[in-house]
């Protein structure tokens, strides 16, 4: 029989590493080729990690909750030889660098299957390397006190304070520059008082992700929201007549694309919400495309997809990509592009039963729409009473881009659209 290490292969565009969230093996168990082994957390996509070869899994080599890098040898297999073929790459394959101890190695006799190795000069987390970059700190000057050198977070903030080579300000990076980086500031530990009996529990995976990308954005962002109500009368009236027609193709015709589309129109009239800032270059990047993110609530926690494009699509086609990524969501399938690329983001906490929120803004975007629950309002009309549908929105966004007039001004002009269907259809045209 002959010994097979199974190496972490790559994970998405620029992404070096990922947390190990579960074992969907253990040692003993026969696998085939192309089952999944493994299941990693980067940025916030969960990833299945496929084994390239059949075998009998033999050891694995990291525990739950740990960091692994691309090119590392995850899962030790035996094989008979017949029908493992490694992973087929473009060039001739070169072994990644191994965070294994030497102890851990393979002997000469054993056969490896590992993908290319991603090129990097430090071994750090990308929560690290976005630490680094937010504090200023040259991670390349940085000594790392981790497994085989990895620089770590306190690494980072030690060297903060000893006044290390820094760099400059962060720098933004477009969709197609982003390695799905995150951070966290370090936080004082907590003691239970004596004699209670606290549960304590990791914090890692999708939780220990949103933890450190929600502490990196109150951070960097300095918020504030605005709050105003719409009589949305008419667009329920609307949200009626297309949601049959929706019925009848299959498609679930929800609020939310009528608040993108008029979300869409709003900011073609004020183009700075749909930007973000380049620090490290002086600039403001003006985008020009509209990709729209939105909050989904998950049994794993909160991920916001991203429907593409929406400019481009009708309603219905919206509310399509809507259902298809929610569903995505929940069932833990989303893949790393389907959350990627967003130019800024709804959160309908509405659907839940909130009236009003200030959500926190996802960096490196500059400002987030809230929409909250349709409530029957009474009215006052030429001395008697009417009800009306009412909605809540808020915007809430990054004062180092937008003003408050300016943000009052585009909760102003989205209102009159969202409150004027035929306005809205005029914009879609």
């Amino acid at each position: 029989m002959a010994t097979k290490n199974i190496q972490l292969p790559e994970l998405g565009e620029g992404v070096t590493e990922g947390e190990l969230v579960k074992w969907t093996i253990k040692p003993g168990d026969k696998i085939q080729a192309d089952q999944t082994i493994a299941e990693m957390m980067t940025d916030k996509a969960t990833v299945e990690v496929p084994s390239p070869t059949a075998g009998t899994v033999k050891e694995l080599k990291f525990k739950e909750g740990e960091v692994v890098s691309v090119g590392n040898v995850m899962i030790v297999i035996e094989t008979d030889g017949a029908g493992a073929q490694p992973a087929k790459t473009e060039s001739a394959p070169t072994k990644a660098p191994s965070a294994q101890p030497a102890s851990q190695s393979a002997s000469q006799s054993a056969m490896d299957v590992y993908p290319p190795p991603a090129a990097s000069k430090v071994l750090a987390t990308p929560a690290t390397r976005r630490l680094a970059r937010e504090m200023n700190v040259d991670i390349n000057g940085v000594s790392g006190s981790g497994l085989s050198g990895r620089v770590t977070r306190d690494d980072v903030m030690d060297a903060r304070g000893a006044g290390a080579t820094t760099a400059g300000p962060a720098t933004y990076q477009s969709p197609t520059q982003s390695t799905n980086q995150s951070t966290t500031t370090p936080r004082p530990a907590y003691q239970s008082p004596p004699g209670t009996k606290d549960e304590r529990v990791p914090l890692k995976g999708i939780r220990k992700k949103i933890a450190e990308n929600m502490q990196m954005a109150k951070h960097i962002i300095p918020h504030f929201t605005l709050m105003d109500e719409a009589n949305v009368t008419a667009l329920v009236n609307m949200r009626e007549e297309l949601k049959a027609a929706g019925e009848k193709t299959g498609v679930k015709v929800t609020y939310m694309p009528f608040v993108f589309k008029a979300l869409i129109a709003t900011v073609r009239e004020f183009p700075q919400f749909n930007a973000s800032i380049d620090d490290a270059a002086g600039e403001i990047v003006y985008k020009k495309n509209f990709n729209i993110g939105f909050a989904a609530d998950t049994p794993n926690g909160l991920l916001v997809p991203v429907v593409k494009n929406a400019d481009q699509k009708t309603v219905v086609q919206v509310a399509a990509d809507i259902n298809d990524l929610a569903k995505k969501a929940r069932d833990g399938k989303l893949t790393l592009d389907e959350m990627k690329g967003a130019t800024f983001t709804v959160t309908n906490i509405g659907s839940i039963g909130g009236t009003y929120a200030t959500p926190v803004i996802n960096h490196p975007e500059v400002f987030i729409f809230g929409m909250y629950k349709i409530q029957d309002k009474p009215i006052l009309v030429d001395g008697q009473i009417e009800f009306i549908k009412t909605m809540n929105f808020t915007v809430t966004c990054d004062h180092r881009l937008i003003d408050g007039a300016v943000a009052a001004r585009f909760l102003k002009a989205f209102i009159n659209r969202i409150e004027n269907p035929g306005v809205l259809m005029l914009d879609m045209m």
